[in-house]
């Protein structure tokens, strides 16, 4: 194959071979996240954790083809359940992406095959449809791509089929597990791989300690057996990481002498530190020391919702899992918001308020579907009842002009807030209150005691969703779940509904005292509740209670084990 141009304005892609580093995507750099990011087409290990591997072609627009084979099997899936007399609509399943995923063999000349293939494949989509973007290949690595013999046959391949190639390093396991362990390597080390069958063993025991072996759990028993019989001690104290650099992670001591019989799950790649007793560890071991580290936490919400309040769960350790509870939908009548968009394009409002970011969306939706646009506010204000609605306002290109005080972002903050309607100084006494179909009473209320008169339209209805999976369901039953974190009233009775009370070993957090009498009502031990009511307040105060609980040594006792089928370990450290 040559890498001749056979166009004269496109020349033919490359093959980018990019490190995934040792499996944290955070760990990727900044190269290797452009290169995922902005090509379709991977071959990719099977070590590889999809949280790397979701970012390849998060970047290019999704193929209209997929989009629509997409929304014709959603379509389906609706028939289908109301055909089964089902209520609800079924959640949809995972939306697609650009992305062309394939998974590498353990033969060399397979993907190398593969890729040249791949590169012609891209060559060929980009002319017929006049796409010069994206006809680069990645072959995505475990690790270093430099770091591993079978790569290093891979790109000399390529290299002889005139392919023009790239390498985007990555962070090698041996490099940065022991940073994550907690083990303090200092200047001198020696890394190796031992997963082949070409190891030099009468080096490795003759090679400047501590060493840090990159392996499998097939390969323990042998380097027990090589080392001991090169003269190392068996009472050699090695440290065994699994998952390293995840939220699974676990460093498992023994020695060198029972390395092979050490009793642990060991699945996946692993890193073995040895040759040196590492005393002063519990000073170093961040990464597992952290007060929520490996909590599976449940948050009742969709994961577009819970975008940030998973990313604060995960900086303290947790693995949290999204589980949606309410469904949003169009309100049955769409007249009313008809009407309301109509006043507010013929300045019939002062003031806007919004009390929700699914409130500011269906407000958005229908100015849109209506050919409008963000110039019809000129002239209201618009009111905002806490942070996040205010930055879904600000998503859309306005600003809120009025947010309740930092530590009281309710309706009760809003009305304390609000102005009074001055006739003779405020020209229109009238406010638009777009909400969902079972808000409660207090903010009209509350609006028309301030002297205004209130349109409190219905924007959108909030149904219960449909259950999560039977999986999910047994774990919150069981205490699968060490803990749930709830933001409102409606997703405690919600999630109740549809999937069962947690069970007693699961910390109940709730973000203020309403949610909390709602959980309480539901029959729920309440064990956390912030000081002030927000999604950063609950979190913080999640994991000052854990803290606590392990200090005092009072944590849950485990979950028992159960035979059952069991989530994989990647699955898991990537949710």
């Amino acid at each position: 194959m040559s890498n001749a141009t056979t166009d004269a304005q496109l020349p033919m892609g490359k093959v980018i071979f990019v490190g995934a580093g040792p499996g944290n995507p955070d760990l990727l750099t900044v190269r290797a996240r452009e290169v995922l990011a902005h090509n379709a087409t991977a071959i990719v290990d099977p070590e590889v954790l999809s949280g790397v591997t979701d970012i390849v072609g998060s970047a290019l627009p999704v193929p209209e083809d997929r989009l629509a084979a997409y929304e014709a099997l959603y379509a389906q899936m609706c028939a289908d359940a109301k055909a089964q007399g089902a209520r609800r609509k079924p959640p949809r399943p995972q939306a697609p992406t650009a992305a062309n995923v394939h998974t590498a063999s353990d033969n060399p000349a397979t993907n190398v095959q593969n890729l040249c293939t791949a590169v012609e494949e891209a060559y060929a989509q980009a002319l017929a449809e006049d796409l010069p973007q994206s006809r680069d290949v990645i072959r995505l690595v475990a690790g270093n791509p430099l770091n591993r013999e079978s790569i290093k046959q891979e790109i000399e391949q390529i290299a002889a089929t005139g392919l023009e190639f790239q390498v985007v390093p990555g962070m090698s396991l041996p490099s940065t597990v022991p940073s994550f362990a907690g083990l303090a390597l200092g200047s001198t080390y020696t890394a190796a791989d031992v997963t082949g069958t070409d190891t030099d063993w009468d080096k490795l025991a003759a090679a400047t300690m501590p060493l840090v072996l990159q392996a499998t759990a097939e390969d323990l028993a042998a380097i027990s057996k090589e080392l001991t019989s090169r003269g190392m001690g068996k009472d050699t104290v090695a440290y065994v990481t699994v998952h390293g650099t995840t939220r699974l992670q676990r460093t498992h001591e023994t020695t060198l002498g029972t390395l092979g019989k050490l009793k642990a799950e060991l699945g996946g790649p692993l890193v073995v530190t040895l040759g040196r007793s590492f005393d002063d560890r519990s000073k170093y071991s961040w990464w597992e020391n952290r007060p929520l580290y490996g909590w599976r936490v449940l948050v009742p919400r969709t994961k577009e919702q819970a975008a940030s309040m998973s990313a604060r769960l995960a900086s303290y350790g947790a693995i949290p899992q999204s589980v949606p509870t309410i469904s949003v939908e169009p309100p049955r009548n769409p007249q009313q918001m008809d009407k309301a968009i109509k006043g507010i394009v013929e300045g019939r409002y002062t003031w806007i308020i919004f009390t929700s970011v699914n409130a500011v969306n269906a407000v958005w939706k229908k100015i849109s579907a209506l050919g409008l646009d963000a110039r019809i506010f000129a002239g209201v204000q618009l009111a905002a009842v806490g942070t996040k609605t205010a930055d879904a306002i600000r998503e859309k290109g306005m600003v809120p002009e009025l947010l309740p005080k930092p530590n009281k972002q309710n309706a009760v903050g809003l009305v304390e807030v609000f102005p009074e309607f001055v006739e003779g100084i405020d020209g229109v006494g009238r406010v638009l209150l777009p909400r969902a179909d079972l808000a409660g009473d207090y903010l009209p209320a509350a609006l028309i005691q301030l002297g205004w008169e209130v349109d409190d339209v219905v924007a959108y209805r909030t149904v219960r969703a449909a259950p999560p999976s039977a999986e999910v369901r047994d774990a919150i039953k069981t205490g699968g779940f060490d803990a749930v974190a709830f933001t409102s009233g409606s997703t405690v009775r919600n999630l109740v509904g549809i999937a069962g009370k947690p069970h007693k070993r699961t910390i109940i957090a709730c973000i203020g005292p309403s949610t909390k009498a709602a959980a309480e009502e539901m029959g729920l031990r309440v064990d956390v509740v912030p000081e002030v009511a927000d999604v950063p307040s609950l979190i913080d105060a999640l994991a000052e209670h854990v803290a606590s609980l392990r200090a005092a040594g009072n944590l849950p006792a485990p979950r028992k084990k159960r035979r059952k089928r069991r989530s994989s370990a990647a699955t898991l450290a990537e949710d």
